[in-house]
């Protein structure tokens, strides 16, 4: 198997997780699918796995964007930074949803912060902040308490 086939594999897993959570995070079995990890420990095996078998191949490092560079010049290393990025990003959008539910923010609002974190990862954090931060501002200060 080379690294482009992996590499669709894990973009697959990934997306398969977005649509459930964009479409069906607010349903139990959602949960148990990406919510509680599952997916997102799947992508971390792979990852693992990657770097298992291929940090002996490493050239640079993280000590300056050179050598940033340099590492991710090996297609394998630059697939294991993919796959770190589709399970942080997915495990973020579950950990989303969770919040979301136990503040009780409409899933429909939930949804553009869900895509932004889908496509931009940080970005997609952000504007779910925002949106925690106004939804909670309008809950009464009694349920406020009750949540923290």
């Amino acid at each position: 198997m080379n690294a482009e086939h992996v590499f669709s594999i894990a973009n697959l897993m990934a997306l398969v997780g977005w649509l459930t959570l964009i479409f069906m995070g607010r349903h139990r079995w959602a949960h148990a699918f990406v919510s509680a990890a599952i997916l997102p420990l799947l992508l971390s095996v792979l990852y693992t796995a990657l770097l298992a078998t291929h940090w002996g191949e490493i050239k640079g490092g993280f000590g300056s964007l050179a050598g940033v560079q340099a590492l991710f010049s090996n297609e394998w290393l630059l697939l294991a930074g993919w796959v770190h990025y589709l399970a942080f990003d997915l495990f973020v959008g579950s950990w989303e949803v969770r919040d979301g539910q136990r503040h009780r923010i409409s899933h429909l609002v939930m949804i553009p912060c869900l895509i932004l974190t889908f496509l931009f990862g940080p970005a997609g954090l952000l504007a779910y902040a925002v949106v925690r931060t106004l939804a909670l501002r309008k809950l009464p200060a009694s349920e406020l308490q009750s949540h923290a």
